[in-house]
């Protein structure tokens, strides 16, 4: 339990008690909920906070229309309990939103770990205090805490770009963003919409709105390749079988290129004829997962060539669906200047070509003539054309990686400011730290897999066991703050970017390079050397007493 000092916590709390703990838990999402679980299993005084009213994280926030994983179920799992996994049952390998949400309220009432959640409750500040050693931290509802260690699992994708356009406030509609949802669900019968985004969430919205509106205008910028969604039903039959499969998939996700179960198992693309490469791509395609952009050639990432080729093998599958309409075609796939299949996030997808071949469905190519402003109208071009709607959807994404920690004001020793440090350059410790903040541990922060390139689930677990046991190790030895050094984390970012700089990710603007939010410092934001590599590192470093991390 924490203490309070001055008078006692609750409703009656006056902004000069203190609350103080071992730790502080920022995020009660999937690695909130783990991280909670880990430190109370350890004996400490530790309580976590989040501004939604329940637990979720991602899946709280994003309740648009047909949101939903695109892990398979049988691996978008805890790890930590063979019993935890085998009594939830999914009742489809890609679960929907309010499938998740619940899974996620059964793992926090299983482990009674909402007593130690403080909801509806933002973190506006974390000053490290040098002579203490502890973290000064204040909520927006005017708390004082104090711990020993902040630990963030904010989510990497979770500072959505809410206030993208001018005008947003003028408009006489309904806006929504999709990572802000009401929980109220949206009427879109008859009315006429506007989407704003055709990356992976804005493609969700599309195809499951589009039987309801009455028209719809998709503002499409950037063209994606998309993979059709294979989700069939689970029975408990069936369920059993993957339970059954527990520790042999709990230790293959740890060991793959990005934290499923399946990897590039299909050999080199240079000892496969063309045959037996399109039939690989063809097996894998048809697999109706993720498998073709994380399972076929990692040639595509490095040699332009083979990128070429399996982008060509992409496209000729969307020129079909879309009836070789050359106006669609253009619009909608990426052409070979464009950017390579798998340099961008691959969306799984479920009729959404065919949307676009409703008589009242229309694109409007932002390329050729750009979002100015929204009037009160509707949504306004640089052609001067205004597109009168009832209802804006905007999945214009998120300030990724860094800007769930960016917004809040996090000072480390001398003062020094992480928004601004990371407004010049974004820089971490494995992503696990960030050197000048000591007892401030992250998750799901820039410079590992975690940030983009991982089965969440695989990734966010290991990063808080590793947290866990560093804690552990450091409380063993009566030391009170663990540190990266510089050296450490400038050989890290070293590194980072040499790993990134051989492959064609960094060629292209993506969400992944930071290239969506104006003015972001471009660096590759997540770890690409592979999670079977970031594990084995992360495990060396534990084994060998965390050379690199000043415990003191």
């Amino acid at each position: 339990m924490g203490t309070i000092t001055l008078e006692k916590a609750g409703q009656g709390q006056s902004k000069s008690a203190v609350a103080t703990y071992d730790a502080v838990v920022i995020g009660a999402g999937v690695a909130g909920l783990y991280q909670l679980h880990r430190l109370r299993e350890m004996g400490m005084s530790v309580r976590a906070y989040d501004t939604a009213s329940g637990v979720g994280g991602t899946w709280y926030w994003n309740r648009y229309p047909g949101a939903r994983f695109d892990s398979q179920a049988e691996i978008y799992q805890y790890w930590f309990s063979e019993e935890l996994y085998k009594s939830w049952q999914p009742s489809e390998r890609f679960p929907a939103q309010p499938e998740t949400e619940r899974w996620l309220n059964y793992v926090a009432d299983k482990l009674d770990l909402k007593k130690d959640i403080q909801f509806s409750t933002r973190i506006a500040s974390a000053h490290f205090d040098e002579a203490e050693n502890r973290w000064n931290i204040t909520t927006d509802k005017g708390e004082n805490i104090q711990a020993q260690f902040l630990i963030a699992c904010c989510g990497m994708l979770s500072a959505p770009l809410a206030d993208r356009f001018p005008g947003q406030a003028s408009f006489k509609g309904q806006i929504y963003h999709t990572g802000l949802w009401p929980k109220t669900p949206v009427d879109f019968k008859g009315k006429r919409v506007a989407v704003v985004g055709t990356g992976a969430t804005g493609i969700q919205v599309i195809q499951t709105i589009a039987p309801e509106v009455g028209s719809m205008k998709v503002f499409v910028r950037t063209p994606q390749y998309v993979i059709p969604m294979k989700n069939p039903k689970y029975s408990a039959e069936e369920w059993a079988k993957w339970g059954s499969q527990f520790h042999q998939l709990k230790k293959r996700v740890r060991e793959t290129f990005a934290g499923f179960d399946y990897d590039f198992d299909a050999g080199p693309w240079a000892e496969k004829t063309p045959a037996e490469r399109t039939a690989v791509l063809e097996k894998l395609w048809n697999d109706g997962s993720l498998a073709l952009w994380l399972a076929s050639f990692p040639e595509m990432f490095f040699d332009e060539q083979v990128s070429e080729e399996v982008s060509e093998f992409v496209r000729v599958k969307m020129r079909e669906r879309l009836q070789h309409n050359p106006e669609l075609c253009k619009l909608l796939i990426p052409s070979a200047k464009d950017y390579g299949f798998g340099t961008h996030r691959v969306p799984l997808e479920n009729k959404y070509l065919e949307v676009y071949l409703q008589p009242n469905v229309e694109t409007v190519d932002c390329q050729q003539a750009p979002i100015e402003r929204i009037v009160p109208e509707g949504i306004q071009t640089a052609d001067g054309k205004v597109h009168e709607a009832d209802i804006i959807v905007l999945a214009v994404g998120f300030d990724a990686g860094s800007g769930a920690l960016s917004r809040i004001d996090i000072r480390g020793r001398g003062g020094r400011s992480l928004k601004e440090q990371w407004s010049q350059e974004i820089r971490t410790a494995m992503g696990l730290q960030v050197h000048g903040y000591p007892n401030l541990f992250t998750t799901g922060a820039p410079l590992a897999p975690s940030a983009a390139l991982c089965n969440m689930t695989t990734c966010l677990q290991q990063q808080v066991d590793w947290i866990s046991d560093c804690l552990a190790y450091a409380r063993k030895q009566g030391k009170t703050v663990v540190e990266a050094s510089k050296d450490f984390e400038d050989a890290w970012v070293q590194h980072h970017d040499e790993t990134a700089a051989k492959t064609l990710v960094v060629k292209t603007d993506s969400w992944y390079m930071g290239s969506n939010v104006d003015g972001k410092p471009r660096r590759l934001l997540s770890y690409i050397g592979g999670v079977g590599n970031y594990h084995a590192k992360c495990d060396e470093l534990a084994r060998t007493g965390y050379p690199g991390f000043d415990i003191r």
